[in-house]
């Protein structure tokens, strides 16, 4: 399915976008992939080369695909399939699909929830990890997880000191969502190598047993987590898990959500000047806020406005602070929708937005990065 991606010289979509003539603002590109290709996770880079993953084939057991694109839309490179054993990637639910990174000297990171188990009948499900020196080939896909059993919700994160960090929740010594426990494989020399997995606090800190998360590397060498808990039945709150060396602060508890079932929700987190920003769902809604890692104080939380059924967001801050969410509006199991930005500058002043970007197909995700000359891309 990949082969119509790979024959566009450029990807279809149009550049530049367009926001509201009321406003003076940056464009925003959206930018659909081709037929057949879902799920995608961008970054871009210094040279405004933006690096895309995406996923090809059956949802239940199909591929990761890896491809770089310039800032007007124009393929830099033919893709390649980043895991190594066929149709060990999972599409299925779209909280599972593959993360990406970018580290140490154009280092890419992947790391994926595999399709099925990677052994014989009693294995578990196992935590992939790929990566690639220069984005031509990828080494042969390794499993971090060792014991972790029912593991879910897998992320990555880099940093330009060479570390790595792969980070899933999965079950703890005792059985029950409330037990359940975030894990770490970390390397300090751009994933050649790897720790044995470590749970990241000293107690569990309950999870939610099907949503997914997000792992960021700050510029001071902190590596933070955004994940859902599951604790007292019915709480499924969104928390911050902060994390310093090895050392992690306790779980800060970001926004309620009383639910007993799991949602399926993913998440957002990106750097500005001077703190995080993340972004989650609660109840069908997207919301934001600003994180302090000094403090470990949240800001102050902000829905986007509207309403619908609105999942997956994605997050991009340009140098000068101008913020674009960009999410899928519609989606649910096995179903698809559409696309949906919102882009606000540092202040939280509305810019432009479009309701209905383009459609989403099933199980699918959107993209969000932003360029140097301040406009930006989604890709869906």
């Amino acid at each position: 399915m990949v082969s119509a991606f790979a024959a566009s010289e450029k990807v279809a979509g149009t550049f530049p976008g367009k926001v509201p003539a009321t406003f003076s603002a940056p464009a925003v590109a959206v930018v659909p992939l081709a037929d057949g290709a879902i799920q995608p996770q961008a970054v871009v880079d210094a040279s405004d080369v933006i690096h895309v993953v995406f996923f090809s084939g059956q949802p239940a057991g199909g591929n990761l695909y890896y491809v770089k694109l310039a800032a007007d839309g124009h393929r830099l490179s033919q893709p390649v399939r980043v895991n190594s054993i066929a149709g060990s990637a999972l599409a299925t639910g779209s909280v599972r699909g593959a993360q990406l990174s970018l580290g140490r000297n154009g280092f890419v990171h992947v790391a994926w929830h595999g399709s099925k188990a990677a052994g014989d009948a009693t294995s578990d499900i196992p935590m992939w990890y790929a990566r690639s020196a220069d984005g031509v080939r990828f080494d042969a896909q390794r499993s971090l997880a060792g014991r972790s059993k029912n593991l879910d919700g897998g992320s990555v994160a880099a940093d330009r000191s060479g570390r790595v960090a792969v980070v899933w929740h999965a079950m703890g010594d005792t059985p029950g969502e409330s037990h359940r426990t975030v894990y770490i494989a970390r390397s300090s020399d751009d994933g050649a190598t790897f720790s044995a997995e470590a749970p990241a606090t000293s107690a569990p800190v309950g999870a939610c047993g099907c949503c997914g998360m997000r792992a960021l590397f700050d510029r001071d060498g902190g590596l933070h987590v955004l994940y859902r808990l599951a604790t007292d039945e019915n709480r499924r709150d969104t928390a911050w898990l902060m994390i310093s060396g090895t050392t992690a602060r306790p779980p800060v508890r970001i926004h309620p959500w009383d639910i007993q079932t799991c949602p399926m929700t993913t998440y957002a987190l990106a750097e500005a000047s001077d703190a995080l920003i993340a972004a989650w769902e609660t109840a069908q809604q997207i919301y934001s806020a600003s994180l302090n890692p000094k403090t470990g104080s949240v800001g102050a939380i902000t829905a986007i406005p509207g309403t619908g059924t609105r999942k997956h967001p994605s997050i991009a801050v340009s140098a000068s602070g101008e913020r674009l969410i960009a999410w899928t509006e519609g989606t649910a199991w096995n179903r698809g929708g559409t696309s949906a930005w919102r882009l606000t500058d540092r202040n939280g002043a509305e810019l432009g937005e479009s309701q209905n970007a383009g459609p989403v197909p099933v199980w699918g995700l959107v993209a969000a990065v932003a360029l140097r000359d301040g406009s930006f891309v989604i890709i869906r």
